[in-house]
Formats: structure tokens, C-alpha cells, sequence
């Protein structure tokens, strides 16, 4: 049954925690999934989730514990000892272990290492902690399953059944030649369905997906998306099979690739929640507010040295808002197709020259549209006709000139190594701001002389 979190269970646990009521916070949690658990404890202060969390089964405890926040848990864990850390440590896999310790001091992560009761999760930890967080060897798990292409079916099947309990998910069983090199995978269902006299070479298939153990995290994103794996397993430059990367550690990943654009996208330039301190939150946002109020001031001189020609028709500053709001928004939009491109990276599948002229057609399309309801509106509404087709002329120009900024950015971002979102927020908007009222004013002077 799904747990749902009122407000009157909520109140009567915090009761239940100060009157240390240990029979009915175990009771109302018994068979309560552990995220539910985690999102619980975000509820609660550090020391009301602690007596709760001692309450629970060890491998449950561990399992709440890493399904917490990233931030909430590094703050959360100052609160055990390394002894209670090397106990939660012990019911995690590799990969989810060595994500608690990253965010240990150095002198703690060698107590809880030291306190770790098993010899080969010992030496997994070791073996991962020498990755960095961002690639295919950071991600990766060091359970899994394997099969040496000589063995029979029947000696096989015993080792799946030895290894299996270090497995919490099987996905596939991958083969490896005698110097335990990947070189192909079989399903556990064919393995079944085979005689036991029958060997491992008779059966497994060779097309098997791969990644290096220096592949970065979107990279490996990329390619489970693409090929719709639940697992890849990791190797290293040699091909020795090392590890697994699980979806459900992409699915991390992508997670975070997201909020991260958004909120570069957002014109926030650090990684912060609701939560954080009021300087963090402010230091965040800052910095592009800064970016817009000084386009907002060139924006503002720009339109100053037009200042005699405004007084002369003044009707022209009416539609200065209209071309800023129009090139931000076709800016914004060409940037955004782009950014989805490279997400899949697929922007670079077509010649460049073959792509711009397809968004100079798709803007000229637009533009042509835009201006024509700008001209009919202003007709309508008893307009100028000679101060309608220069607004129309202009909306035009904008329209292509912002579609190919929006389109050009992210990309020359990409291949400087920069983050793409970059061309979707503040300083896209910003520059075609400038660049819309530069069109603008110049096609007035061209009609107007």
C-alpha cells in the first residue's frame, strides 16, 4: 500500500519521538519503503531522524540513508560515528558506498573503511574511490555477474547462484575469456533453456555494449538512452571487465543534468535549493541579474543616442518593447532546439551550412508572418502606413538575426568546452535585446533617412 504523509501522522510520530514511543514507530513504518522513509526524515530535525533511523533494520537504515539528498546527508551523517557509518556501509553496494564516503573527511573515510567487515567490499571501495565522481568508473558498481566462455552450463549455473548474493539486481550475465576480458553477454533465460552439458561458447552472444572506465557520466547517459540498456558493463583500456552501471544511477544523473541547465537556463550560476542559506541563494542569482542590469544600461545609452530622432516621431518608441520582447523569445526558442540536439548529439549529424539554412528558412517563414499581423494590426487600428511597414521591416530582421544567435551560440559554447545552456537564459535575451534595437533603429533610419 502506498504511504501517504498527513499531517496527523506526522504529529503523532513527533510525539511518539519525544515520548521515545519506540513500539509505534516501528509498528507505522513496518513494511514502509525507504525512500518514503527518506522523504519522511526531510520532515524532521537531525536528532528526531536519528532515534528514528536507529529503530530500523540495518539494511533498511542503509537503504534511507542513501536515498536521502545529497546536501541533507553529508549534514546528516556528523551525526554518526565511523563504527555506525562502516555498519550502513556494509548493506550498500560499491558504487552507493563510496558516494557516502565522498562525502566523509579523509580521517573518517579511513575509520569507516577500516571498520568494514567484509574483505572484498573492502576492496571494491578502495578500487572505486580512485575515480572521479563524473565518469563511467566513478558510477560504476562492482557487483555483478560473470561467466568464463569455457565453462559448462551446469558449473555455470552454481556460480550464478555463488555470485547472486552479492547481486541485488540481474540484468545480464557478462562473458569474459580467461584473462577476464569482456567479450559478450548470454541472458539468464537462455542459459536455463540450455543443456547442462552444453558450454557457455555455444550460446552467448558477442554484441555487447560497452564504456570505458574514463567516459564521462552524460556520455554514458547518452548511450543507455540510446540503446535502451537497464545495465552496461564498465572496462577498462585493456578490456578487462571491472563493473556495472545500473539505470536506476543514470536516471541520478540525468536528474541532475537537468536542474542544472535549468537553472543555468534560470540565470543561476551555482547549485542551490529553497533550503540553502539566504548569501547562497543571493550569491546564486546575482551574478546574471548583474549581466541583465548592465544590457538593460547599454540598451538604455543605445536608445539615448536615438534620442532627437525619437522626439521627432515619437510613435517610434511605442514599438520598442514589441521588438525586444519578440527577438528574446525567437532567441530563446531557436537556443532550445539546439540544446535538445546536443542532449542526443545529434546537432552535428547534418553539414552546418545544411543546418543554418534550414533555420534561416523556418525564420524567414516566422519573420514574414509576424511582420505581416504586426502591419495588419497597426493598419486596423488607424497606424501610419509608412511607420507600420518599417516596424513590420524590422520585426522581420530581428526574427532572422535573433533565430541565428540562438541557433549559433549553443553550439560555439559546445565546442568551447562551455555549458550550452549558457545560450538559453539571461545572456541570450540580453544580447538580442541590444542586437533587436540596433535593427530596429537602423531600418528607421533607411526609411526615414
Amino acid at each position: 500500500m502506498e504511504f501517504e504523509l498527513s499531517r496527523e501522522y506526522f504529529e503523532r510520530l513527533r510525539e511518539a519521538v519525544s515520548e521515545q514511543d519506540e513500539q509505534f514507530i516501528r509498528g507505522s513504518l513496518d513494511g514502509v519503503n525507504s525512500a518514503d522513509v527518506s522523504s519522511l526524515l526531510h520532515e524532521l530535525n537531525t536528532e528526531e531522524s536519528k532515534f528514528i533511523i536507529n529503530l530500523l533494520d540495518p539494511e533498511i537504515r542503509a537503504d534511507v540513508i542513501n536515498d536521502l539528498d545529497e546536501d541533507i546527508r553529508e549534514k546528516f551523517l556528523r551525526e554518526f560515528g565511523a563504527s555506525e557509518i562502516a555498519e550502513i556501509v556494509n548493506h550498500l553496494d560499491s558504487d552507493d558506498a563510496v558516494d557516502i564516503l565522498n562525502e566523509l573527511p579523509v580521517k573518517e573515510r579511513e575509520e569507516v573503511l577500516a571498520g568494514i567487515d567484509n574483505a572484498e567490499k573492502e576492496a571494491n571501495i578502495l578500487d572505486l574511490l580512485r575515480y572521479d565522481e563524473d565518469c563511467a568508473g566513478g558510477l560504476m558498481a562492482k557487483e555483478l555477474i560473470k561467466a568464463n566462455v569455457n565453462w559448462t552450463i551446469d558449473r555455470c549455473i552454481e556460480e550464478i547462484r555463488r555470485q547472486a548474493e552479492n547481486v541485488e539486481k540481474l540484468f545480464q550475465i557478462y562473458v569474459v575469456d580467461n584473462e577476464d576480458k569482456l567479450i559478450g553477454r548470454v541472458s539468464l533465460k537462455r542459459i536455463i533453456l540450455t543443456t547442462n552439458e552444453r558450454r557457455v561458447a555455444d550460446i552467448y552472444d558477442q554484441d555487447v555494449v560497452s564504456v570505458e572506465t574514463y567516459m564521462s557520466e552524460e556520455e554514458v547517459a547518452v548511450l543507455m538512452r540510446k540503446y535502451d540498456l537497464e545495465a552496461v558493463p564498465v572496462v577498462n583500456v585493456q578490456g578487462k571487465l571491472l563493473g556495472r552501471i545500473t539505470i536506476d544511477d543514470v536516471v541520478d544523473v540525468i536528474t541532475e543534468l537537468a536542474e542544472e541547465e535549468r537553472q543555468i537556463m534560470s540565470g543561476i550560476s551555482e547549485d542551490v535549493e529553497e533550503d540553502d542559506s539566504v548569501w547562497m541563494l543571493t550569491r546564486a542569482r546575482l551574478p546574471w541579474l548583474i549581466v541583465g542590469i548592465l544590457g538593460g544600461f547599454i540598451s538604455a545609452k543605445f536608445i539615448g543616442v536615438f534620442e532627437e530622432d525619437i522626439l521627432r516621431l515619437t510613435a517610434i518608441a511605442f514599438f520598442i518593447p514589441l521588438i525586444q520582447a519578440t527577438g528574446g523569445n525567437v532567441g530563446i526558442q531557436s537556443s532550445s532546439i539546439v540544446l535538445q540536439s546536443l542532449a542526443n548529439r545529434s546537432a552535428f549529424s547534418d553539414r552546418l551550412g545544411k543546418r543554418l539554412f534550414k533555420v534561416f528558412m523556418v525564420a524567414a517563414l516566422n519573420g514574414f508572418m509576424l511582420a505581416i499581423l504586426v502591419y495588419g494590426f497597426n493598419m486596423i487600428t488607424g497606424g501610419e502606413m509608412q511607420l507600420s511597414i518599417v516596424v513590420s521591416a524590422a520585426l522581420f530582421g530581428v526574427v532572422l538575426v535573433s533565430s541565428f544567435m540562438g541557433t549559433i551560440t549553443p553550439l560555439i559554447l559546445d565546442r568551447f568546452g562551455l555549458n550550452p545552456a549558457l545560450a538559453s537564459g539571461p545572456f541570450i535575451t540580453t544580447t538580442n535585446d541590444i542586437v533587436g534595437l540596433a535593427i530596429y533603429f537602423y531600418t528607421i533610419h533607411i526609411f526615414y533617412g
